[in-house]
């Protein structure tokens, strides 16, 4: 891998990582696409610590509210905080239970592109239900508890490549009438366990992490995605609040309907 495929595969999952339209999948495409072999696990542990790092970043404030609050033994913080645990829940158990499954299907890309005609839905999904709360003017600031397991089962079905994280969280989320920038916030703040257990797991269970990957590439890779990680969280929200996110779905709808439009006359690319 050189500089400028790092970069390349840096900026997709920078922006991906927080865009409705799944990291995961663009990654699997891409690399597809391309002919981009990745040996090891370093470049994606990299890429994944710079996405977290792009949440704590933005959202610094609120998480250092948030440790604050459990210190001191502030009641609304501790159940904030008990309600992302509870959402972390069914990711965790997937990922562990499921994982020859899961490998099995980031080694098939047509099916990348075919969960990406489902992120489209979900995208879909948020531009509809940003003009019914804007409507209606009256939302909730954080999920039930009830609602934490749904948005946790949503997360845990995103790990599968081309379902969004973000797309899949925020839609199941703001449709229990969570508003969607609340939910947005409680969805990033949910994926830095989910990222950091991720990464965790590549190192730990994945031999040859860092074969056949120099330190340059690393480099540029961990600084792209974390830079565009940043303008993607921010875009993101500009966009739920602009009510412009249909045009995620639209995206979301080509590039998955072209990839296995493609994977039909190309066998190969399957």
């Amino acid at each position: 891998m050189n500089p400028l495929e790092a970069a390349l595969l840096g900026l997709l999952q920078g922006l991906t990582e927080f865009f409705p339209v799944s990291s995961s999948g663009h990654l699997v495409l891409g690399q597809a696409l391309l002919g981009i072999h990745v040996p090891g696990v370093a470049f994606e542990v990299t890429v994944h610590v710079a996405t977290l790092l792009a949440v704590l970043v933005v959202y610094r404030r609120r998480i250092v509210e948030l440790v604050r609050g459990l210190l001191t033994g502030d009641r609304d913080s501790g159940a904030y905080v008990g309600l992302l645990v509870v959402a972390s829940v069914p990711a965790a158990a997937v990922g562990l239970t499921a994982r020859p499954f899961l490998e099995g299907a980031f080694e098939r890309p047509s099916l990348a592109a075919g969960f990406l005609l489902l992120s489209g839905v979900f995208a879909w999904s948020i531009d509809r239900t940003t003009q019914r709360q804007t409507a209606a003017g009256a939302v909730r600031e954080r999920p039930s508890l009830l609602g934490a397991v749904v948005v946790g089962l949503a997360q845990a079905l995103a790990i599968l490549p081309g379902i969004s994280r973000s797309g899949s969280t925020v839609a199941v989320g703001a449709g229990t009438g969570v508003g969607v920038v609340r939910m947005a916030e409680f969805s990033f703040l949910l994926s830095v366990p989910a990222i950091a257990g991720a990464a965790l797991v590549l190192l730990v269970e994945r031999e040859g992490a860092s074969n056949g990957v120099a330190a340059l590439p690393l480099i540029v890779g961990f600084a792209v995605a974390t830079v565009s990680g940043i303008l993607a969280i921010h875009l993101f929200v500009r966009m739920l609040r602009s009510r412009h996110f249909r045009w995620f779905a639209y995206y979301c709808w080509l590039v998955g309907g072209a990839y296995l439009l493609a994977a039909a006359m190309a066998p190969g690319l399957r």
